[in-house]
């Protein structure tokens, strides 16, 4: 058993002379250790530090989750939670084999939104264990689970089955971790009735839609999803507009959905474009024959200031210079532009 659980650690705080010995090259895996000593053991067996550890020890894991419950509902995706820490050898070797596996990688960029929650020394984080029902104590860690946006408990999951068990180098096995991922990420959601919900909403509150089309792959999007997502921004966009996001990768024909409403299939993304409850455009993003994208430059934030004032001339100059000096300013705090 590779992984570490809570009756193995309680049981190596009664073996005082283990403290003694030489922590050796590899562990045995009936060898008990405590954290200190698996991060020693981890030290001289020639790991190479970390600039950053996996598990935040510092972090508020229930602002964490709440964060990712946010944006896993607006984009109908999934939280993931993996329950460890930093001394847990097999938490470590977890993280490193999901960034390492580029179908992992794709699948987790895609499909999840993924909290490391630290669980100290199995006494760390506990009402959270409680509340979404991980069996950390029986299982041990590192331990998966599932949520949906609303922080319904999708799966849970001990990972001792998920390991590699005839890999020499005691590894995890991608084609069951793919399985177990792919099983339990979100439904595809159909893009034409996104749309229309959000143009139905539009009609019934005398607003425009705030159309963005994006695609989990594309940095530019996110900062605008990041943007758009700001309270203070919201408190001027949505007196006027509904924002809907198109994905044009999750959405099912959201890609017909940017053609048929940009007329090309030229030009990248973000595209957004302002759009009335009968569906008719109003401002586009590419109307100077350029696709603005995300508004970072000071000439980029005018065109899109320009947008507005076409589109919602109720909107105020200040409000429309408040969101101007906060595009320019949230690209230089992300170090673009």
């Amino acid at each position: 058993m590779q992984r570490i659980t809570a009756l193995a650690l309680l049981a190596s705080f009664a073996l005082p002379a283990l403290a003694q010995e030489e922590a050796p090259k590899s562990v045995p895996a009936t060898k008990i250790l405590t954290p200190a000593q698996a991060q020693e053991g981890a030290a001289r067996a020639g790991q190479p530090e970390r600039a950053e550890p996996v598990y935040d020890e510092a972090a508020d894991a229930g602002e964490q989750i709440a964060g990712a419950l946010a944006k896993a509902k607006k984009e109908n995706r999934r939280v993931l939670i993996q329950w460890g820490a930093n001394w847990c050898g097999w938490c470590v070797k977890l993280h490193d084999h999901m960034r390492a596996d580029a179908q992992i990688r794709k699948e987790l960029l895609y499909e999840y939104d993924l909290v490391h929650v630290d669980i100290g020394d199995f006494d760390k984080n506990m009402d959270l264990v409680a509340k979404y029902g991980a069996d950390i104590k029986g299982n041990g860690v590192p331990f998966l689970t599932v949520l949906d946006g609303d922080g319904k408990v999708i799966a849970n999951q001990e990972t001792g089955t998920l390991e590699a068990k005839d890999d020499p180098a005691h590894s995890h096995d991608s084609a069951k971790l793919m399985g177990f991922l792919t099983e339990h990420q979100a439904e595809y959601l159909q893009s034409a009735a996104v749309l229309d919900d959000a143009l139905s909403r539009a009609r019934a509150e005398g607003k425009l839609a705030f159309v963005h089309f994006g695609a989990p792959w594309c940095p530019w999007c996110h900062r605008l999803d990041a943007f758009l997502a700001r309270e203070d921004i919201r408190a001027v966009l949505d007196d006027h507009f509904v924002e809907v996001k198109i994905d044009t990768d999750r959405m099912v024909g959201g890609g017909d959905r940017l053609q048929d409403m940009r007329k090309t299939q030229q030009g990248g993304i973000p595209w957004f474009a302002f759009v009335d409850g009968e569906g008719t455009i109003v401002a586009h993003s590419s109307e100077s024959g350029q696709n603005i994208g995300y508004p970072a430059a000071a000439e980029e934030a005018d065109a899109f200031l320009a947008m507005l004032a076409k589109a919602r001339p109720g909107i105020t100059e200040a409000q429309r210079q408040f969101l101007k000096t906060e595009l320019v300013k949230s690209v230089k705090r992300q170090g673009g532009g």
